[in-house]
């Protein structure tokens, strides 16, 4: 468990902007930072920070929070763990009752694989720097290729031994679930149920996810035997999605960040060998085809990649094949290639890193017209080849989603292509067209299928009795005109709680205090509501008010993703009003304070007084004694005299 005060000392010094910063590549407009929002796919940003309240709120797919939750449903940490991650970023230490292993193993199922994978990366790194096999062999190994030891460490790199059970049995010793040392691929599963090292006499490339979290393990072996493979990794699992995840990256933001580009290359040591060039803003596909997962990683950060591959064949081919992906997201795109017999690593042992920054700096060639120089060298004079290598380029620029962009590529592709434009234009919208109605077609066989789905009966047609007794808290709440008037009185609570009621003869009560003293008898139907009015109603018993923040962070996410949207908005007065230019003044919502109270105020008693109401009809629609019934009567002339008060209080018209 983590002490209060270390909490509290954490939320207090997070900076929304700094944390979100680290995923999210955001810009300034307005009083709001904007980005693409890292939760769902989208390309036209609606992710907005706002600094002033410490809050984050996606107007796409709605999500919303703080700096905590942010990471916490971004990683999908847990409470303790969001904590001690913002703790580590910065640099508070943090009281807490320290967990054995076995308490970690008997967390939930993800968090103790979470837990097994950090515990193995620590294994992994204890036997490289204080075994003796391991600093013979392994350690050995990575002094060998030139790395430093500063650079060994800042990537956790580390050794498994020449044993078949070594690990393995260490782990179910330290108290951890050997199924879970299956599911994540440590350990292999044997015929007779019995579990072996996956990663046995390998030097290890522990993974890390954009929080520096361990989620799994690049092996390589030592071995010269042609058997024995030269990699193995761990096999996907519920913390680990290879498509989602680039290597380094957790390294790179930060740098990608800075220099708006990254560079991309296919392995661990092609990272690493970088990073210690002093090139930093470096990913890796860890040897795998590029997936759309990891081009929208990239693309949170920067829109200029720069892909780097080895010069042979096989090199050139790759480039080539995943760099369309990369265009059709809208990534700036450049490839270099590095002489034969090099990669990135190679290059920067034999030459050195001034060489390699050199190298890297000046032989960056645009994808577009690269591909098509490679393509026409390829074709030579061949008039079938050159024209395939026409469709293979005009293919390639009609992914561009930018307009402008794909009209400089043909333009220029016209001059190497020795093709006019409007040849090049006319099979680029034969290309569109077809794609079009690829797409045309793709959504006539959804729909068909909704529709057949429509045609189907509803699987909740027969209900057990279970499900018809079940918890109302799982049902879901129609959003009606009387929440909305609840959620408009939570709102004004949020923004303007401290204000003075100036509108009231002597009077200095803030605002939170007048409301809720003219709302005491009323029941509020939404809850996330009635419990933000709830924690009001007892700050302002002890003549307190609670800051808003309070409910931004809320542990109770009902309450603090109600009062995050209730406080944010994808709208702003243009700078170009309210200047003394033109001379045209838009008053600002606090300016109109009482009208807006009141209104709140009015309406929800109407509301109420109507609910009434409708009860007393339903009421008259039974037998009742003459006595009953003209009290029933004078109740409901009453609640029909206040309804069309506060309908002329409204300007609304009431129907006599």
């Amino acid at each position: 468990m983590i002490k209060k005060e270390s909490i509290d000392k954490v939320l207090d010094t997070v900076r929304i902007e700094e944390v979100v910063g680290d995923f999210v590549e955001l810009k300034k407009r307005g009083t709001s930072l904007i980005g693409n929002c890292p939760f769902h796919n989208e390309k036209t940003p609606s992710f907005h920070v706002s600094v002033a309240k410490g809050i984050y709120k996606c107007f796409g797919c709605g999500v919303g929070g703080d700096a905590l939750n942010f990471v916490m449903d971004l990683e999908k940490y847990s409470y303790p763990e969001a904590i001690r991650y913002l703790a580590n970023k910065y640099h508070i230490e943090i009281d807490e009752v320290e967990r054995s292993p076995d308490q970690m193993a008997k967390q939930d199922k993800r968090e103790s694989l979470f837990a097994l994978s950090q515990w193995a990366g620590k294994y992994f790194k204890d036997q490289l720097w204080n075994s003796d096999t391991g600093k013979a062999i392994g350690l050995a190994y990575f002094k060998e290729r030139g790395y430093r030891e500063d650079i060994i460490k800042k990537f956790d790199l580390g050794y498994s031994p020449d044993q078949w059970t070594a690990m393995t049995d260490t782990a179910i010793k330290e108290g951890f679930n050997s199924e879970y040392l299956k599911e994540i691929g440590l350990s292999i599963e044997r015929d007779d149920k019995s579990f072996y090292d996956r990663f046995r006499a390998r030097v290890i490339f522990p993974i890390h996810n954009l929080t520096g979290r361990i989620i799994g393990f690049g092996g390589r072996t030592l071995k010269t035997e042609k058997s024995v493979p030269k990699y193995v990794n761990s096999p996907e699992s519920e913390i680990y999605h290879k498509s989602d995840v680039l290597y380094g990256l957790n390294f790179a933001k930060k740098p990608i960040l800075d220099n708006d580009s990254c560079y991309l290359v296919e392995g661990y040591a092609d990272v690493i060998s970088m990073h210690q060039a002093g090139v930093e803003n470096v990913v890796s596909s860890s040897g795998t085809s590029l997936t759309t997962g990891q081009i929208k990683l990239i693309s949170r950060y920067t829109k200029n990649i720069v892909i780097l591959y080895d010069g042979d064949a096989a090199g050139i081919k790759a480039s080539l094949r995943g760099t369309d992906m990369l265009l059709e997201e809208g990534l700036n795109v450049k490839v270099l290639l590095f002489p034969d017999g090099n990669d990135p690593d190679s290059y920067v042992q034999k030459y050195g890193s001034d060489a390699f920054k050199n190298y890297i700096a000046e032989h960056q060639e645009d994808f577009v017209f690269y591909k098509t120089n490679i393509l026409l060298k390829d074709a030579k004079n061949d008039p079938i080849k050159r024209a395939e290598v026409i469709r293979e380029v005009v293919q390639s620029i009609a992914l561009i989603p930018d307009e402008i962009k794909v009209s400089v590529y043909i333009r220029q592709c016209s001059g190497l292509l020795d093709i006019e434009e409007r040849v090049l234009l006319s099979e680029l919208n034969k290309i569109r067209i077809g794609k079009s109605k690829d797409r045309e077609k793709k959504e006539s066989q959804r729909q068909a299928e909704l529709s057949a789905e429509r045609d189907m009966p509803p699987a909740d047609l027969f209900l057990n009795d279970d499900e018809i007794t079940g918890s109302p808290s799982t049902a879901s709440v129609t959003i009606n005109a009387e929440i909305l008037q609840e959620r408009e009185l939570a709102r004004i609570l949020l923004n303007y709680a401290e204000e003075s009621v100036n509108w009231e003869a002597e009077s200095e009560m803030p605002i939170a205090a007048y409301l809720l003293a003219n709302l005491g008898d009323v029941t509020y139907e939404d809850q996330a509501t009635d419990k933000i009015i709830a924690i009001y109603k007892d700050f302002v018993s002890r003549f307190e008010l609670p800051e808003a923040k309070l409910f931004f962070t809320h542990q109770d996410r009902e309450i603090a993703e109600l009062a995050i949207s209730l406080v944010s908005s994808p709208y702003e007065l243009s700078i170009n009003w309210n200047d003394d230019k033109r001379k045209i003044y838009v008053p600002e919502e606090k300016e109109n304070l009482k009208e807006l109270v009141h209104q709140a105020i009015y309406r929800i008693k109407k509301r109420k007084i109507e609910a009434q109401m409708f009860k007393i009809r339903e009421e008259l629609k039974t037998e009742l004694n003459e006595d009953d019934l003209i009290i029933v009567l004078s109740k409901y002339q009453k609640l029909k005299e206040a309804e069309q008060l506060l309908g002329n209080l409204l300007g609304n018209t009431i129907v006599k």
